[in-house]
């Protein structure tokens, strides 16, 4: 994460500095589009091992399922031809993109499971509004907008009996040692936290259906876009910030972005350098700081900094920080948090909502 970080990061400087008319500018471009596919797959590993932090944000469902197909073709097989049917004009939804990865990887692995043979799985998106009548046989829901995510397979199917019991934990009908029945019982956690909806349906012989109601987020000042864009790194404001990482790359890069943004910039790459730092300064506005540090962590270091600035407003950063901020936390409106690798619009954005804070 700390490399593609760097990678993701000067290559978004480059192309701040050149002309778009340039053949370095493409070059730059690639770069800085196959980092972030990297950090695409990255952050997919991490949602496998269950080691990424949960930070809802606000997502187009269609650019993220796209970025999954080739991983997702590579789960089924050659034997199970993949569909995505995209939904046209969709609304966006705020999710963690990370749960959407964990949801459509384990619904269509369950597809997989659930073909004998040759046979297809089709992925669809539509925009639904449900109206009293329909959240009336369907008490879970809420009238309103929504984003509904659908996932089909021609497989076995299912009879009512196994279809009322697929959500629970530990529940499955493979063979022993083929499953662990936490799969769709993880997809369930994942639904109701984030207040929506799944249900199934199912034939035997004919296959199943898996349809999750995403509530819709219908302003779109909220919506973030990882494209390149040189207008978006106007100055924040005259503010001291303290950057405290102990990978030195991550630092030098950290502090140039920042220069450019208009702050005031003291480094520290340890959190004793720190400490030591604070005390020769009157003010400090920003600590942005690592979470995972030798000697102490990131929580801590903040702790202490806040005994000589009350005012201090704090950003933990990270690749994993599960150890010391729980994603439940990591939600939590007043500590303020941004996953390693970042690109220069995603750590503007972090300090725009650290200063409205």
């Amino acid at each position: 994460n700390n490399m593609l970080g760097v990678i993701i990061g000067y290559s978004e400087l480059g192309l701040r500095k050149v002309d778009q008319s340039q053949a370095i500018y493409s070059d730059l471009t690639e770069i800085f589009k196959a980092a972030n596919r990297s950090a695409d797959l990255t952050r997919q590993l991490l949602t496998f091992a269950r080691k990424q932090t949960v930070v809802p944000k606000v997502i187009n469902l269609n650019e993220t399922i796209n970025g999954m197909l080739k991983m997702l073709q590579r789960l089924l097989t050659e034997r199970i031809t993949l569909h995505w049917k995209p939904g046209v004009n969709l609304w966006k939804i705020k999710m963690d993109p990370t749960q959407v990865d964990q949801v459509l990887a384990n619904l269509c692995v369950n597809g997989r499971d659930a073909i004998d043979g040759i046979g297809e799985i089709v992925i669809g998106t539509s925009n639904q509004t449900l109206d009293d009548a329909y959240c009336a046989l369907n008490p879970e829901l809420l009238p309103g907008n929504y984003v509904l995510l659908t996932v089909s397979d021609n497989g076995a199917g299912m009879d009512e009996a196994t279809r009322d019991r697929i959500f629970e934990p530990f529940f499955t009908t493979k063979e022993t040692g083929k499953g662990t029945g936490l799969g769709l019982a993880t997809i369930y956690g994942i639904i109701k936290q984030n207040d929506a909806y799944i249900n199934v349906e199912s034939k035997p012989g004919v296959g199943s259906t898996f349809n999750v109601y995403l509530p819709a987020v219908m302003d779109d000042r909220e919506t973030t876009n990882p494209g390149v864009d040189a207008t978006q790194y106007d100055h924040l404001g005259d503010k001291t910030v303290l950057v405290v990482e102990d990978e030195l790359s991550i630092l030098r890069l950290t502090q140039e972005i920042l220069e450019n943004l208009g702050y005031r910039v003291l480094t520290a790459n340890s959190p004793k350098q720190a400490l030591s730092i604070a005390k020769e300064h009157n003010h400090i506005d920003i600590l942005i700081t690592d979470v995972i540090m030798p000697e102490m962590d990131g929580r801590s270091l903040a702790g202490i900094l806040k005994e000589f600035f009350p005012e201090l407003k704090c950003l933990f950063m990270s690749g994993y920080s599960g150890e010391i901020i729980s994603p439940s936390e990591a939600t939590n409106e007043e500590i303020h948090f941004i996953q390693k690798p970042f690109s220069l619009r995603d750590l503007k954005s972090a300090l725009n909502e650290l200063d409205q804070g």
